[in-house]
């Protein structure tokens, strides 16, 4: 991204028409989820646990980057207020962030980032299929670029997740221990609320409803071929979705925006 004025102004979603606005903040969640997990993936850039996987995270955390700024190029134009990308990732506050609680989540031991990217791999992939088809050759154009990405990721996720889970038993144990934390966050990402069902019904949006059934068909098989188990307990935290957030993505903003507030009209 380049860097110029951030000192964008607040609550950047107001004055807009009903459909215009659900689309927006749409736009905006498919945006804020991959800008965040970038951040938190390549927190593990010179830490991994060996080379290959240090590559590996970065290049996924790069793609993901990719990803969140094409959604924010177009949340953007969206917007009607002059902003651009820098503006929507460094100049808005925690509440005006729209990312899935799964990713703000810290990164942990490897066990713990792998278990959630093979979450949110499997979650992205079958999104992008379907975001894909959208009426919105904006949207339509990125899912089917990210899709090509994604798909990437899962057997990379999905790899290590059977690798570890059907490993040594302490390199079981951990995998099982991690599924068990991040499991409530999964239920996130299948709420769908009413800018959701709107856009849906207009053909532009996916309704995550339908993307659970097929998400838990390729955990469940998963899981069998790693010998893991399926958690017993229901998924319930929710909240990032509507910009209510665990106390993670402050810390992560603070990091990430520090240059910009500090300098807001620098340039490279």
């Amino acid at each position: 991204m380049n860097i110029h004025s951030v000192s964008s102004p607040k609550h950047v979603l107001l004055n807009h028409a009903p459909l215009n606005h659900a689309l927006l903040k749409y736009v905006l969640r498919q945006g804020d989820t991959p800008l965040i997990l970038a951040q938190r993936l390549c927190e593990w850039c010179g830490h991994a646990p060996e080379l290959e996987i240090d590559l590996a995270l970065s290049n996924i955390g790069l793609d993901l980057l990719g990803q969140a700024r094409h959604f924010l190029s177009y949340a953007a134009t969206l917007s009607e207020n002059g902003l651009n990308e820098d503006h929507l990732a460094f100049g808005r506050d925690e509440r005006e962030f729209f990312n899935l609680l799964l990713v703000e989540q810290p990164n942990g031991g490897y066990n713990d980032t792998l278990v959630r990217q093979f979450f949110i791999d499997t979650y992205h992939v079958l999104l992008h299929q379907v975001l894909g088809q959208s009426r919105d050759p904006q949207l339509a154009a990125i899912s089917a670029k990210s899709l090509k990405e994604v798909e990437y990721h899962l057997r990379f996720s999905r790899g290590w997740m059977i690798r570890l889970g059907d490993g040594t038993e302490l390199s079981h144990e951990k995998i099982q221990q991690s599924i068990n934390q991040l499991w409530r966050f999964t239920g996130e990402l299948f709420h769908c609320d009413e800018i959701e069902q709107q856009l849906a019904e207009e053909g532009i949006a996916v309704d995550p409803n339908t993307l659970h059934e097929p998400w838990l068909q390729i955990i469940k098989e998963t899981f069998a071929e790693a010998t893991l188990e399926m958690p017993q307990e229901s998924p319930y935290r929710q909240g990032g979705k509507q910009g209510l957030h665990t106390e993670h993505l402050g810390y992560i903003l603070a990091e990430m925006q520090y240059l910009q507030h500090t300098y807001p009209d620098c340039n490279w």
